[in-house]
């Protein structure tokens, strides 16, 4: 029997234990989504609270979808970030005003919106970033190329995750598939590359096709958390997407999974997978709240993309979701 407790006005059910890489979960150890209402179509979801308590839930679509919750459960669409367009990356995105994987944060009193430009299966790719001090529809202002690549690169500049170690110091993790997820420092005047240096934090052999994409990073009681997605996703119902976890006490890695197997050499703990009629979870990002960590991501249902958010407990020291 599945247990269900109301927390924060969502529902929540209890977790189970979670499992590597190589010895995927039985469905039933996995909770449902909590539940939310309205505008809740959502794909590759990121979400920040503001200081007045409103949440804004950014995601991909026409020049990056925005919607907001007062409660974290009802969602209704504000707009778009750039409604009028996004010129500047048609030359990634082949004309079209369609942007992916939004990552937002708050810093020195302005919101940083880091967001990728390109087409399916292409490495000609780039990563923008844009300001604002509302986090408003419209209240955007493009602040340019962070980083890009071209189909001879040996990886792919999309999914971008800005995050701030515990001394302070600036980092961008993003990447996907070919040679795995990639990590450079940022400069925290500029919201740019600070230097030339790359480090590269994890990769899927071949054998199971380059599948990794979505990097997040936390920081949490010594570690840093680096959560992915494995395998494959925007294939609706036949999505197999599934979010994976690593660890590590220094940002730049080495990250190991719980059974102390590198990420970069194809390691990762499972966090969350398919199971009943929730299909191809993945795309997690993460938010502290007044009640602990939140993870949102999207999965699929036989009617398209939605939106899961679910609380995050950790068990001897490693993420699972109720």
């Amino acid at each position: 029997m599945r247990i269900r407790r109301r927390v924060s006005g969502i529902f929540l059910a209890a977790a189970l234990a979670i499992t590597t890489a190589q010895a995927p979960a039985a469905a039933a150890e996995y909770p449902y989504p909590g539940a939310v209402t309205g505008d809740v179509a959502v794909h590759d979801p990121a979400m920040v609270k503001a200081a007045d308590g409103t949440y804004f839930l950014f995601s991909t679509g026409n020049g990056i979808e925005i919607r907001t919750s007062t409660d974290r459960t009802a969602f209704r669409r504000a707009g778009a970030a750039f409604p009028n367009g996004a010129s500047w990356a048609h030359s990634f995105t082949g004309g079209s005003d369609n942007l992916w994987a939004p990552d937002i944060s708050f810093h020195n009193g302005r919101y940083y919106l880091y967001y990728s430009a390109s087409t399916f299966g292409s490495r000609n790719s780039a990563i923008f970033l844009a300001t604002s001090t509302t986090a408003q529809p419209g209240s955007w202002t493009n602040q340019g190329v962070v980083v890009q690549t071209s189909n001879s690169s040996d990886h792919n500049a999309i999914d971008p995750n800005l995050v701030v170690d515990q001394s302070g110091a600036w980092w961008l993790t993003y990447g996907s598939f070919w040679t795995g997820i990639k990590m450079v420092r940022i400069n925290s005047s500029t919201g740019k590359p600070a230097d030339s240096t790359r480090y590269s934090l994890a990769q899927r052999p071949s054998s199971a096709g380059g599948a990794i994409e979505a990097p997040y990073i936390i920081y949490r009681s010594g570690y840093y958390y680096l959560f992915v997605s494995f395998d494959y996703c925007c294939r609706g119902t036949s999505s197999t997407y599934r979010v994976m976890v690593g660890r590590s006490t220094s940002i730049t890695g080495p990250y190991t999974d719980r059974g102390g197997v590198r990420l970069t050499s194809g390691g990762g703990t499972e966090v969350l997978a398919t199971h009943g009629s929730i299909y191809g979870p993945g795309h997690a990002a993460l938010l502290p709240d007044s009640d602990g960590w939140l993870m949102a991501y999207h999965y699929y249902t036989s009617s398209g993309s939605r939106l899961g958010v679910n609380l995050v407990g950790w068990s001897g020291g490693w993420p699972a979701l109720y």
